[in-house]
């Protein structure tokens, strides 16, 4: 532990051992009416992987009765006695993990949409509403045409492909964030929001929404994502099923019946547990074929084909791990300022290195939704918002809690 001081402003300062390449800061004797000067001297001497525990001069306590943290100068979230309690004896070093997400509430969530989502005509309400069509615009830029136009009047084979749907989703689920600020209330709700997560590529979305990277990073992250999928796609042939009607124990069983009539490189598993009679299935296309041929046998109400590029999620997608950890390497990611929970093992993501290390997997890990959906509504999950288009998280969540209270905003 060392002591500094800038601006006349006593820091505390730990090199925490938590996260790789952070700095905590402990901010003591701050007096209010001085809060603007000290922000930007923080800023100023910060970098990118700070995180500062401001205290006010109306405690003597350094057990932080009450604080923020901040990351570059930006609230993230607020702490109180119950959340973090720490001593300023040398050598002492604060858990950032346990205090932002070990015990996370999930009171209010954000859920946003997945590939497949898409539908010609998603994004026309962003006209209205200037801040949702500066986000458009923005991406007219960084993609080089007019997403918007594809969005409303496709046509559906150029919207579905995955290098143009990824994006769009990505861009439409963050309009209609816009859209709702718009709103009278809209605000009140954003700030509510305790928890977040999306479907597969809305993990990049809700990420974005939580402050992780910015909207023009995330969504350079998602195109060369797209991209990387889809190259990999058109290297084997391959498909997603959803099957419809069957537990998870029943889908696994039809993968390996469908496995034993196919080579190994046509093999399917699952690879989204969406919810209970909810799976889909990912594999080669002659895997998938024959799965469809027998799940009647196995009981399953119906399989339905999915409007994706290729078998995602399974080891098909393994060329495009390199491609996106070369591009995540070089991405500014902060800590989120709310808990943003991982496709991968339904924990929530903690530090920028281990975000990184996670969205390079998830392509080719099973999307573990259902668990994450138990889990919020063990944590008493009340109000729930779907961001973007379609309405298949809605679906999902009531499905699992018919009296759960979920609304959709589109764009």
């Amino acid at each position: 532990m060392s002591l500094s001081v800038a601006s006349g402003f006593v820091i505390w300062e730990w090199e925490s051992d938590l996260i790789v390449d952070t700095n905590v800061f402990l901010v003591s004797s701050v007096e209010l009416d001085k809060i603007d000067v000290f922000m930007q001297t923080l800023i100023h001497h910060s970098h990118s992987h700070s995180i500062f525990l401001l205290r006010t001069m109306s405690s003597s306590s350094l057990a932080l009765p009450s604080a923020s943290f901040f990351a570059n100068g930006r609230p993230i979230a607020p702490l109180t006695r119950s959340r973090v309690s720490m001593s300023v004896s040398a050598g002492s070093q604060p858990s950032v993990r346990d205090a932002l997400f070990a015990d996370y509430k999930a009171s209010t969530s954000f859920f946003f949409p997945g590939q497949g989502a898409q539908a010609v005509g998603m994004g026309k309400e962003a006209h209205n509403v200037h801040a949702a069509a500066l986000l458009f615009n923005k991406a007219n830029h960084i993609l080089g045409f007019d997403l918007l136009d594809i969005c409303i009047n496709g046509p559906k084979e150029k919207l579905d492909s995955t290098v143009i749907s990824q994006p769009a989703i990505y861009v439409t689920s963050l309009a209609a964030v816009e859209l709702l600020r718009d709103c009278e209330g809209g605000q009140q709700i954003i700030d509510s929001v305790d928890v977040t997560c999306g479907l597969s590529l809305g993990e990049y979305t809700a990420l974005a929404f939580a402050g992780a990277f910015s909207f023009e990073d995330g969504l350079k992250l998602v195109k060369l994502r797209g991209e990387a999928m889809q190259d990999a796609a058109d290297a084997a042939k391959s498909a997603m099923v959803s099957v419809i009607g069957l537990d998870s124990e029943k889908v696994q069983q039809l993968c390996d019946a469908a496995n034993q009539e196919v080579p190994e490189a046509e093999k399917v598993q699952i690879a989204n547990y969406l919810c209970p009679g909810n799976y889909a299935v990912s594999g080669g296309l002659k895997g998938v074929e024959v799965l469809e041929s027998k799940a009647k046998s196995f009981k399953a109400r119906m399989t339905v084909r999915l409007a994706v590029g290729g078998a995602f999620h399974t080891n098909f997608m393994e060329p495009a791990v390199s491609r996106l950890e070369a591009a995540l390497a070089i991405t500014e990611i902060r800590t989120p300022r709310i808990p943003v929970i991982s496709n991968v093992n339904a924990q929530p993501h903690t530090d920028p290195d281990s975000i990184k290390k996670t969205l390079a997997r998830q392509v080719t890990s099973p999307v573990q939704w259902e668990t994450t959906v138990k889990t919020l509504l063990t944590k008493g999950l009340k109000k729930s918002y779907e961001l973007g288009p379609g309405k298949v998280i809605a679906g999902i969540v009531k499905r699992m809690d018919k009296g759960s209270d979920i609304e959709n905003i589109g764009a």
